[in-house]
């Protein structure tokens, strides 16, 4: 995500390093590549313009805190600009009143489908909300049948009237029946269309006013850069939109629908699509995704991610094994599984502090845990819950199994003890002894 932004604004805010204080020429150089690396993120001339003269009013005459040299002061005004240019405050989703309605537009691909399921799967879970989604695109083929197949793997009704290609129609009916079943939230999945096109233009803002929703999305593929921005300003025209979901913001996107969408249309970025699984989608926070592409992290979105797949139940039943030594591999497996829960790795990564950068060259394999759980899960039930018992001859019969090496297994092996020793330590309060046994695994 904005790696190569990331990269080249790094290296523009590295020209300020080592002066004593700002100047009007060191400022001049510095945003000059600053500027240069916001037009290679695909980000409109005037916008890159406009901010860095907006970055260089604020720093010409300020004086150098004692506690920040020139280099991190830039950084911070940087940051700050970049917060207001996605918009500064993080806006939700407006849910108001017994039931809302929500639609979705955008372009053909844009991925308002994927999308449409991530947001129901969403507000049932994290919002406890009873959704119906809507098949409301009667013109490509199996977009219904795409719609179903979402809502069967998150657990979701889909209405959808196969022999009517009357949007407008499907759309009433299914708010009649959402009224009807005690459902509190619909999702319309509108047919993509182009902005040239104006018999579609048009009957995306007859939907519009026939159902008036409370909220109206308009769905950008990131990947599309400068030209996402265009459009966005053409359906904004029409709809006048709610808000703004940018989706495949894992992918190689430059970063220029994130930065300049918000100036053009003047409407908030509320979602960003980070993966193809149906719970890959955040609500958008500028302040975070500014730290992101400045490489400083979002320390706070990775302790959020953590504390939904916290159970306390379980960390109690945890506690109370690693106190009594029983700590086995089912429970390491399932540290594991909570750990992929919280999304990619390389996702991960980029929210640790410097990670980003010290990790650029290295490939992060997606599936680094596929040779562990394979490896535990051909032990026994008997060997799981007693590591110790797990000999030469068990783990010949374990990396067969498993179609791992006996190197793999004595080095999970190893972990494992290692991970055991660490958990005791920390329940015990043996900090000391933790520190010394982490500096002797390095």
């Amino acid at each position: 995500m904005f790696n190569n932004l990331s990269e080249k604004l790094d290296k523009a805010l590295h020209t300020l390093k080592g002066h004593g204080k700002i100047t009007e020429v060191n400022v001049a150089e510095t945003l000059k590549e600053v500027r240069r690396a916001l037009l290679d993120a695909d980000v409109n001339f005037k916008i890159a313009k406009d901010f860095t003269k907006r970055v260089q009013q604020k720093a010409i005459g300020q004086d150098v805190l004692t506690t920040l040299n020139p280099g991190q002061l830039m950084v911070k005004l940087v940051k700050d600009e970049l917060t207001d240019l996605m918009g500064g405050d993080t806006v939700g989703i407006n849910l108001g009143g017994s039931m809302s309605v929500i639609l979705m537009s955008g372009l053909q691909g844009s991925g308002k489908t994927t999308f449409s399921g991530k947001l129901a799967n969403f507000l049932k879970t994290k919002k406890s909300k009873e959704v119906l989604l809507v098949g409301c695109d009667v013109y490509r083929p199996a977009a219904i049948n795409q719609l179903q197949v979402v809502g069967e793997q998150i657990g979701v009704e889909v209405y959808a009237e196969v022999d009517n290609k009357n949007p407008i129609e499907i759309s009433e009916n299914a708010i009649k029946r959402t009224k009807a079943t005690g459902k509190n939230v619909v999702i319309i999945d509108t047919a993509g269309r182009l902005a040239v096109d104006q018999e579609m233009m048009d009957e995306i803002s007859n939907i519009h006013k026939a159902i008036n929703p409370q909220e109206t999305l308009f769905v950008v593929d990131s990947m599309t850069g400068q030209d996402a921005v265009n459009t966005a300003k053409a359906f904004n025209d029409i709809l006048n939109f709610d808000g703004v979901v940018l989706t495949k913001l894992d992918g190689d996107t430059r970063g220029g629908a994130a930065l300049s969408i918000k100036s053009v249309v003047n409407k908030p970025i509320k979602f960003i699509g980070t993966g193809e699984k149906m719970d890959a989608i955040d609500i958008f926070h500028p302040d975070r995704m500014a730290d992101r592409i400045l490489g400083m992290g979002d320390v706070i979105s990775l302790v959020e991610r953590a504390q939904e797949q916290y159970d306390e139940d379980e960390a109690r039943k945890l506690q109370k094994k690693i106190a009594k030594d029983q700590f086995g591999f089912d429970d390491f497996l399932s540290q594991i599984q909570q750990i992929k829960k919280m999304g990619s790795m390389k996702d991960l990564v980029g929210m640790i502090p410097g990670a980003g950068k010290a990790l650029k060259d290295v490939e992060i394999d997606e599936g680094a845990f596929t040779g562990i759980e394979a490896i535990i899960q051909s032990m026994t039930p008997f060997e799981r819950s007693n590591p110790a018992s797990i000999d030469a001859n068990r783990k010949k019969r374990i990396a067969k199994g498993s179609g791992t090496s006996i190197q793999e297994i004595n080095q999970l092996m190893k972990q494992f003890n290692q991970m055991s020793k660490m958990m005791k330590m920390m329940q015990g309060g043996g900090g000391k002894k933790m520190m010394q046994m982490m500096q002797n695994m390095k």
